[in-house]
């Protein structure tokens, strides 16, 4: 793929995804890599975006880059520690500042001729994070804003088209934010958005045919948004050399085996389906422990894709559904993330087998996949599932998994889950769950005293899962809910409701 594309350098902020996702948003792609594993020329890209980070440009262990492969060879920003970064090393001075600013702040433009400001409101928010100010700029450079604290907050050197910014263009709470990037992407940069859904699928359909030819592929197919989108490329691509392994662990929502066998076929996908069910409960038996749950179910899903994926002969390649921040994550700015996501991609399997590896969406954020799965004409309730995790149910049901627990959990998080469509709620909900307790609470149902299960609804509202807040779903509908699970579902008498964000909480429970 040959796309207009902008570098931008991680110094390990937390916002550096959100950079790349700003654009993306714009059209424009953009790749990042760690500030100590960069590519080995940057002569293909039309810009350079230095990201934020923790370190002060003022420690002698800071991390730092080569800046004479990229100054006066393509344009630059510098973001917070990026743009400190720029004006110490090329002659400024960045200093310990008295006056921090953390949060929100006014942005005075003092100057707005240039590209980087165009069409900017003045006196709009920004947001800040920062201790470290630039109290003298390099020869060549100028202010072109300020805040009430500080003196400079961007700058720009327009002849050689470095420019700064001490605040953080990227995050929503600043108003303008995505304007400017779109100013220096645009403007400065010269790029014209042509990363578009439709160019990503004609050019990722070729790009299959072209290195998979007439051999045979395997992917797990487990009904979300990741594994199906990357089936219907590769389907587009080879056809009928793509052979789709459906595991069903037993720990799937209501009836979710059937729809997804059902879907994907109707869309012409070859699907070999696995009932491992069984298997799952016997060997989940006794066990209470949340991570030991997670490996057991990791380890058999692996060993039963394997089995079934063995009788398919000749066979050469796995697909798999990683996505862009599973790629970042491996080679991070303090080395390769210590945690892989063996079930999600079915970790292990390529060694195992000696199978080589496609991921066709390895380019993408989670909301570009949506898109390219849109644009394959994906039905919507495929595309717009809510998130749902690879263990399945065995992480929803605290302590012992067994088939009876199973069925009250998949009961409850069906009325649940088809209460917020027939309220139209569904959609303004970025990930819901019931959730199983292991105790008991005693009621009374008509004259008789029960002593049964407790379940926990939980609906939050999220970006990426990375942070999230619980939804205040409106009282009626939490009132309707409770009686219909307590009313359907044999085994419940009791509903309650979970108002914990992420942070301190997680968003499931194990």
């Amino acid at each position: 793929m040959h796309h207009e594309a902008i570098l931008i350098i991680d110094f390990g902020s937390q916002y550096t995804q959100l950079i790349a996702r700003r654009l993306r948003e714009l059209n424009v792609y953009c790749e990042i890599h760690p500030f100590n594993h960069l590519p080995d020329t940057c002569s293909g890209f039309k810009g350079v975006i230095l990201s934020g980070g923790p370190a002060s440009v003022r420690d002698k262990n800071s991390p730092r880059i080569n800046l004479n492969c990229i100054l006066n060879k393509v344009p630059v920003l510098g973001i917070c520690y990026g743009a400190q970064l720029l004006a110490q090393e090329l002659g400024g001075e960045v200093k310990s500042s008295q006056k921090r600013e953390y949060g929100r702040a006014v942005l005075n433009i003092v100057n707005s001729n240039g590209l980087l400001f165009k069409k900017i409101r003045n006196h709009s928010q920004i947001w800040m994070s920062h201790s470290d100010s630039i109290s003298r700029l390099p020869k060549q450079f100028e202010t072109i804003a300020a805040t009430e604290a500080i003196p400079c907050a961007a700058y720009q050197a327009a002849e050689l088209k470095v420019f700064g910014l001490q605040f953080h263009p990227e995050v929503v709470h600043t108003d303008e934010g995505k304007e400017i990037l779109k100013n220096f992407a645009f403007d400065v940069c010269q790029c014209t958005g042509d990363w578009t859904p439709a160019s990503f699928v004609a050019e990722t359909i070729q790009s299959l045919k072209m290195s998979l030819h007439n051999d045979k592929v395997i992917l797990g197919l487990s009904g979300g948004v990741d594994s199906g989108v990357a089936a219907l490329l590769l389907h587009k691509a080879i056809g009928e050399n793509l052979y789709c392994i459906f595991v069903d662990t037993g720990l799937l929502r209501k009836d979710e085996a059937a729809q997804v066998i059902q879907t994907y076929g109707s869309m012409g996908l070859q699907i070999i389906q696995v009932d491992a069910s069984w298997q799952f409960y016997g060997a989940l038996k006794g066990k209470t422990d949340p991570e030991e749950k997670r490996k057991i179910i990791g380890r058999l899903f692996i060993e039963v894709f394997e089995r079934k994926a063995r009788e398919i002969e000749n066979v050469k390649w796995l697909a798999q559904g990683t996505i862009y921040p599973d790629v970042i994550e491996s080679v991070s700015v303090n080395g390769p993330s210590a945690t892989i996501k063996s079930h999600h991609n079915v970790g292990g399997l390529p060694e195992k087998m000696n199978l080589k590896i496609t991921e066709p969406l390895r380019l993408l954020f989670k909301d570009e996949v949506r898109k390219v799965g849109n644009e394959l004409n994906m039905k919507p309730e495929i595309l717009n599932r809510h998130p749902f995790p690879g263990p399945g149910l065995g992480i929803r049901i605290l302590g012992e998994v067994n088939a009876d627990k199973v069925r009250m959990l998949q009961e409850a998080d069906q009325v649940f889950i088809e209460n917020l469509r027939q309220a139209g709620l569904y959609n303004n909900v970025w990930q819901a769950a019931a959730i199983l307790l292991p105790v008991k609470s005693v009621g009374v149902m008509g004259d008789e005293r029960t002593y049964e299960n407790v379940v926990v609804l939980r609906a939050v509202s999220s970006v990426d899962g990375m942070t999230a807040d619980w939804v205040h779903l409106p009282y009626d509908f939490l009132a309707k809910t409770s009686n219909d699970i307590i009313n359907k579902v044999n085994g419940i008498n009791r509903v309650v409701y979970d108002i914990s964000s992420k942070p301190p909480a997680t968003i499931e429970w194990e």
